[in-house]
């Protein structure tokens, strides 16, 4: 089946007959009011206010390509473009990892923390990928100074569109995480990171749709050494986090005792580990001295 005719209804139909055996009845109905608010321009919240429109012939053709994208495995988030993270709409493309919900959570800890203090803070954030957790910390926190750093170019390309799309005052730094420049210590008050966590063995147990689309750089680590980038970085807040500062890092399940041993031995104190919705240890706080 191609639509049958230049209305939106038919589109709609169009979606759920393609994508039934693939994806639920609510995310069917996400995916294609999304993809036809957003090609049409128009709000998706006002979608019931356009829902009797007509679509063009070129607008039928893009809507046919994406449908072939999303039975090829693509994520959703890529064809759209754009995606939500913590109240904030961003911009996602393949080179970059899809934000999560539990780096969300790792977001709202840090919020938590911050309004605890009641004061500025001067904050990193490590392996940025998109910018989603450094702007989201941003707009939940304005008055706090935010730098994001990467290493990939990629992924550095995104997060400046991001700064740039929402407005939001964070500079953007390339350096990588595995080899950091030596610099005079900064008094940071905060380092935040999600950076790649999961062994190259685990490959097997994940879906297709994320080995074949999403960015192995920010995902994969070596199965020798998988907790490089905590000891880095924590070696790193050692030298540049104030005294009371803190350094915030999503985990793998797997490694979080791991990790917590080793940020108590570098002299971290209260290094704390936090579960997400799911029950699992994927969060951990360590603070400076």
């Amino acid at each position: 089946m191609f639509v049958k005719d230049n209305h939106i209804k038919s589109v709609e139909l169009y979606f759920e007959e393609k994508l039934r055996d693939n994806f639920s009845g609510n995310e069917i109905k996400t995916i294609s009011k999304s993809l036809i608010a957003q090609r049409l321009g128009f709000a998706f919240d006002d979608y019931l206010l356009h829902k009797d429109g007509t679509v063009s012939e070129s607008d039928l053709l893009f809507f046919r390509a994406a449908v072939k994208r999303l039975l090829s495995g693509e994520p959703f988030q890529y064809i759209l473009g754009e995606t939500y993270f913590y109240n904030l709409e961003l911009k996602v493309k393949p080179g970059v990892l899809i934000p999560r919900p539990e780096t969300e959570e790792l977001v709202h800890w840090i919020v938590e923390d911050a309004a605890q203090k009641e004061k500025e803070l001067t904050l990193e954030d490590w392996c940025t990928g998109s910018g989603c957790i450094a702007l989201a910390l941003k707009k939940a926190l304005p008055q706090a100074q935010v730098k994001a750093i990467d290493y990939d170019d990629a992924a550095l390309a995104v997060a400046k569109e991001n700064v740039a799309f929402t407005g939001l005052d964070v500079s953007v730094e390339k350096q990588d995480a595995l080899n950091i420049a030596q610099s005079a210590p900064k008094n940071l008050d905060v380092i935040v990171s999600n950076p790649p966590y999961i062994p190259n063995a685990d490959k097997s147990f994940m879906a297709d749709h994320v080995l074949d689309h999403e960015p192995g750089i920010a995902l994969f680590v070596d199965d020798n050494d998988p907790l490089v980038f905590y000891r880095n970085l924590g070696m790193y807040g050692m030298v540049h986090l104030k005294e009371g500062g803190s350094i915030y890092f999503e985990l793998h399940e797997n490694y979080a005792a791991a990790t917590q041993n080793m940020l108590q031995s570098m002299g971290y104190f209260m290094v704390e580990l936090k579960q997400d919705m799911q029950g699992k240890d994927r969060m951990l706080k360590a603070t400076k001295f």
